[in-house]
């Protein structure tokens, strides 16, 4: 047991802490929120409460719905091709083949990168141009091995452009899902396979009926980091492709809104309902995962 000497002293050493958050973090959204319901344009503050209309808006905004789509087209393709690749990743890895330290630093160094380096590499690489003499990145390369079917516009075509956008991001996460499936896998114990493999079961039974259904808690994890990270895409898409219309997101109309338009009231809207987007898809998995901890 902690004195109470040592219990003040603890309190002192985390309250500065706790003032920058609540000031920095929870001060702001509740800031966020005021602005949110005003009618604030321009650079003279005008908080004029106009209750839910700029939310309102928004739902009648025929570019928030564009902004909607691309979304869940980029969580979609995001979400279930970081889970495929990382899991096929550390079933590869769980093998114990030789150089397992080496490719598993491999696979987890796209994540060190910032979306923004990631986006640049990947404008080159995804370079629209399909005339020879502006080919490269892999246009060029389709090119130079004879698969010209393959060459396109990536993500200027206008029925996949967000899921190209979302291969960048892909390839800069999926290691880290690697990790979170590694460790999961990791955590099954040799007895129980062992045991399945005595009862008959081939390698392939063993990972769909044993190792697999004991992998929920992490796939569920993956889902909720992957899914808000998908939500909050910004700089990605800044960086290949610029501001564009068809491949715009709410947060990209937020910052249109609010530094190019100076309409603070709106983009304050935005952001509040991103907030909640995220919101909805983690307080109930902090939820569970807190009763879950009281029930052990």
């Amino acid at each position: 047991m902690f004195s109470r000497k040592d219990q003040i002293f603890g309190s002192l050493l985390v309250l500065p802490s706790l003032i920058a958050v609540g000031i920095f973090v929870y001060g702001f959204i509740f800031w966020s929120v005021r602005v949110s319901f005003s009618q604030w344009k321009g650079l003279t503050p005008d908080y004029t409460f106009v209750g839910l209309s700029n939310y309102i808006n928004l739902l009648s905004d025929p570019r928030f719905m564009i902004d909607i789509r691309n979304t869940v087209i980029f969580t979609l393709v995001f979400v279930l091709g970081s889970l495929l690749i990382g899991l096929s990743l550390a079933i590869l890895l769980d093998q114990k083949l030789p150089g397992e330290a080496f490719f598993r630093s491999l696979f987890l160094f796209p994540m060190a990168i910032s979306f923004i380096v990631t986006g640049v590499v990947w404008r080159w690489l995804m370079n629209p141009a399909t005339e020879a003499t502006r080919m490269s990145g892999f246009n060029l390369i389709f090119q130079s091995l004879g698969l010209d079917f393959l060459i396109n516009t990536w993500h200027l075509t206008p029925t996949y452009g967000m899921a190209a956008i979302a291969l960048a991001a892909i390839w800069q996460m999926s290691g880290y899902t690697m990790a979170l499936y590694l460790g999961g896998l990791r955590s099954v114990s040799d007895e129980l396979r062992e045991a399945a493999r005595v009862d008959g079961a081939s390698e392939f039974q063993v990972y769909r009926h044993i190792i697999l259904p004991m992998l929920w808690p992490v796939t569920l994890s993956a889902v909720i980091i992957l899914g808000h990270i998908s939500l909050k895409v910004f700089d990605l898409i800044i960086a290949v492709a610029g501001k564009q219309l068809p491949l715009d997101v709410p947060a990209i109309y937020m910052w249109q809104t609010t530094f190019d338009g100076l309409f603070y009231g709106r983009g304050a809207s935005i952001g509040i309902l991103l907030l909640i987007s995220v919101a909805v898809l983690i307080i109930p998995y902090l939820y569970n995962s807190l009763r879950s901890e009281r029930e052990l």
